[in-house]
């Protein structure tokens, strides 16, 4: 898998967060179903915002010294955030190459671009020849000649059709640049998917993958020059919709940027951010607004309040498996969420499953006659592992514990509705939320559970 990564000049936000959570979670399915998944997700550290924002944090400083401190300050905290929501950034199969530390075959790429007729130089820039691909715009689905209707050639550059795109770009006063045969430059941004991909993953590979907005035209300008190099490329590709807030595209400008950082700081868990992401397909836009997290936190409720009445009903977790034959639905529960996820990955049918798994274990539980009430652990651990695969952890789930203080509590309290003394048990009732125990009267009893 090749996945298009961040281009590191600013905090990473919830859209960045979608992004690598989507192919995360594609990545867990595949192992989990017995593939053997290699995982790439390039770094944009050369690009003209880095630039910028290298200029206005550390003005007066020496350019190229600059740009390399914003881009290893915001990839710091990419790393940091997706570690914040448990995604792997670094792994034996999982790679995370950097734009300046592929120059060199970048230029090669290049090279060979122009020696098949696929490319030209331009002074010291280089473009592709459009002309040269085969069927541009498969992938956007777009004609050609309405393409060439709306592309402009800007007055800076040399470009034989306006839709050539730049391969390598003639620097600029005092901007970072490398020797090439053409001039000291750098590369335009489309070339280091190819290069990237293909020096790591082979001339094809399985799945490429992205946001909806770059099919064109990043991606469809990948798929050309790869083609010209004489490359067949990726066999399927994979786009995600986008996320906005309130029904607006996510802007600094508009005041409703939120990051990773923000998020966690305010939930401290980021289950719910991803438990929010499951509510749609991977392949459709998502908007975000704080009411849905809300309900989402409503939701996780259930697996949390399930978790804690099994723990204090049956002890400490033990989700060994049972032999087999004795797990009742659970291993039916298992057949559908894989059926969920093998059509398009459809995590929002398999996340209906495990709130399925949840229903079934509370009637199980509630009904002291049910005689399937031994599997009840096993289906916990079978919600915790099936999560698992869809990035959820489950860790703000505490293991419930019957402390002692919270039981003689709850006795003072039954004794004191017993002696009718309503207000003196309200107290108790009271004291406890405080504390973060929430009761709950049962026809069988008291029972307690912490709040989320």
């Amino acid at each position: 898998m090749y996945v298009c990564g961040p281009t590191v000049y600013d905090e990473p936000h919830i859209g960045h967060a979608r992004s690598a959570y989507i192919f995360d979670v594609i990545r867990r399915y595949l192992i989990y179903k017995g593939y053997k998944v290699t995982f790439v997700r390039n770094v944009t550290d050369v690009d003209d915002k880095i630039i910028e924002k290298a200029r206005n944090e550390y003005k007066g400083e020496d350019l190229n010294s600059a740009v390399k401190k914003v881009a290893d300050k915001y990839l710091a905290s990419y790393h940091e955030a997706l570690d914040s929501l448990g995604i792997v950034t670094s792994k034996p199969d999982v790679e995370e190459p950097k734009a300046s530390e592929y120059i060199d075959k970048m230029i090669v790429f290049i090279k060979n671009l122009i020696d098949r007729g696929a490319a030209y130089q331009a002074g010291g820039d280089v473009y592709f020849d459009i002309t040269k691909a085969k069927n541009y715009g498969k992938l956007s689905h777009q004609s050609l000649d309405k393409m060439e209707a709306g592309a402009r050639v800007t007055p800076l550059e040399n470009k034989r059709n306006p839709l050539d795109f730049a391969l390598w770009k003639s620097t600029k006063e005092s901007e970072p640049s490398w020797d090439s045969p053409w001039g000291k430059g750098r590369p335009g941004w489309h070339i280091e998917c190819s290069v990237m991909s293909s020096d790591i993953l082979g001339d094809e590979f399985d799945i490429h993958g992205g946001g909806i907005d770059l099919i064109f035209p990043h991606h469809e300008n990948e798929i050309a020059q790869s083609e010209g190099a004489g490359k067949n490329f990726a066999r399927v590709w994979m786009h995600h919709g986008l996320l906005t807030i309130k029904g607006q595209k996510m802007a600094k400008s508009l005041g409703n940027f939120v990051t990773i950082k923000e998020f966690i700081a305010k939930y401290k868990d980021a289950d719910l951010l991803k438990l929010f992401f499951l509510s749609a397909h991977y392949s459709h836009p998502i908007d975000y607004n704080e009411e849905k997290i809300e309900e989402t936190k409503k939701s996780y409720d259930r697996f949390r309040i399930l978790f804690q009445k099994i723990d204090r009903k049956f002890g400490s977790r033990d989700t060994t498996k049972l032999p087999a034959g004795s797990m009742g639905n659970i291993e039916f529960f298992r057949e559908v969420f894989e059926k969920a996820m093998d059509d398009d990955f459809n995590a929002p049918q398999a996340m209906s499953v495990l709130f399925s798994m949840v229903n079934e274990c509370n009637k199980i539980l509630d009904n002291e006659q049910d005689e399937r009430r031994f599997i009840l652990q096993y289906a916990m651990g079978a919600i915790i592992e099936l999560g698992n695969i869809l990035g959820l952890s489950f860790a703000g789930i505490p293991k419930e514990k019957s402390d002692t203080w919270v039981t003689i509590a709850i006795s003072m309290r039954e004794q004191l509705r017993k002696d009718k003394k309503y207000k003196e048990a309200d107290e108790i009732r009271k004291t406890l939320e405080e504390k973060g125990i929430i009761l709950e009267d049962l026809e069988e009893g008291t029972t307690w559970r912490r709040k989320l």
